[in-house]
C-alpha cells in the first residue's frame, strides 16, 4: 500500500492577485486572505482614499509582499484596462496577473422594492457595476493571463437560488454573473484559465448590516448551519477556487451559505 501524499497547501507566494471592491467588506477580507497566503495583492475600488487606506493597513501587516491600493471604475473599459496594467506591473520581473476576484458590486445602497417599483436608473447602475463590471475586468486581465494561465473568481450570490423578493435588480445581475462565468470558462479554458463563481449567502459585513436591520438573524433559523455567516466563512472558498487545488474545476458556481440552498 502506498503512503498517502500530503494534502497540497494553498500557497500564493510569487503570484499577483487583483481584487475589486476591496475597500471594505468581503473584498477587504478576500485581499487579506490572499495576502496571508503569500500573494502580492492589488486592492481596487472606486473609493480611492478608502482602498488606499485598506492597502496600507495590509502592507503594514504583510511586509514581505507587494501590496497596492488603486482606484477603478469597473463600468469603464479604459479604467479597467489601466488597472490591469498597473496590477501586472506590481511585480515587474514577471509582469502578469494570476488571479482576478471580481467582487465589486452595488449592494449596500440598494433600494428594496417590488420589481415594478424599482427606479430604472438604479436598475441600470446595478447592471453596470454588478454585471458589466466583471465582464470588463475579465477583458482587461485576459491578455496578461494568456501568458501563463490564471484564475478568475466572480462573486455572485446565493440569492439567485432563493429568488429573494424585493431585490430583482440585484438578483438578476448576479444571475447574469453565473451565466457569464460559464461562457467565459468555455472560452478561456483552452488557454489554461479557470473561471468560477462564488455565491455567498448573507454575510455580516458593514454593507449587510446597513442594508438589513435584522442581518444578524437573517436566515439563521434555517439551513444546515444555523448562524449568520462572517467574512471568514467565505474567503476560504475563494482561495480554493483560485488555487491549483481547483485546477480542473471551471464554469462552476460554489454556494457558501451554510446549507440554506441546496442545488
Amino acid at each position: 500500500m502506498r503512503d498517502a501524499k500530503p494534502a497540497t497547501q494553498i500557497d500564493f507566494r510569487g503570484r499577483t492577485v487583483l481584487v475589486t471592491g476591496a475597500a471594505g467588506g468581503l473584498g477587504r477580507a478576500f485581499a487579506g486572505a490572499f495576502a496571508a497566503a503569500g500573494a502580492d495583492v492589488v486592492l481596487a475600488d472606486i473609493a480611492a482614499d478608502a482602498v488606499r487606506e485598506a492597502a496600507q493597513d495590509l502592507a503594514r501587516e504583510f511586509r514581505e509582499q507587494r501590496i497596492s491600493g488603486l482606484a477603478v471604475d469597473v463600468t469603464q473599459q479604459a479604467s479597467c484596462d489601466a488597472l490591469a496594467r498597473q496590477a501586472a506591473d506590481l511585480a515587474p520581473e514577471r509582469s502578469r496577473i494570476d488571479v482576478l476576484v471580481n467582487n465589486a458590486a452595488i449592494y449596500a445602497t440598494l433600494t428594496r422594492a417590488g420589481f415594478h417599483e424599482l427606479d430604472i436608473d438604479e436598475w441600470d447602475r446595478v447592471m453596470a457595476v454588478n454585471l458589466k463590471g466583471p465582464f470588463l475586468m475579465a477583458r482587461a486581465v485576459r491578455p496578461w493571463m494568456l501568458q501563463a494561465g490564471g484564475s478568475i473568481v466572480n462573486v455572485a450570490s446565493a440569492t439567485v437560488l432563493s429568488g429573494t423578493p424585493l431585490w430583482a435588480h440585484y438578483i438578476a445581475s448576479k444571475a447574469g454573473v453565473i451565466g457569464l462565468t460559464r461562457s467565459m470558462a468555455n472560452e478561456l479554458g483552452p488557454h489554461g484559465i479557470t473561471v468560477n463563481a462564488l455565491a455567498p449567502g448573507i454575510t455580516l459585513t458593514g454593507a449587510s448590516l446597513g442594508l438589513l436591520p435584522d442581518a444578524a438573524g437573517y436566515g439563521a433559523t434555517r439551513g444546515a448551519i444555523r448562524r449568520a455567516a462572517n467574512a471568514d466563512d467565505i474567503v476560504g472558498a475563494a482561495l480554493y477556487l483560485a488555487s491549483p487545488l481547483a485546477a480542473f474545476m471551471t464554469g462552476q458556481t460554489l454556494v457558501v451559505d451554510g446549507g440554506k440552498q441546496f442545488i
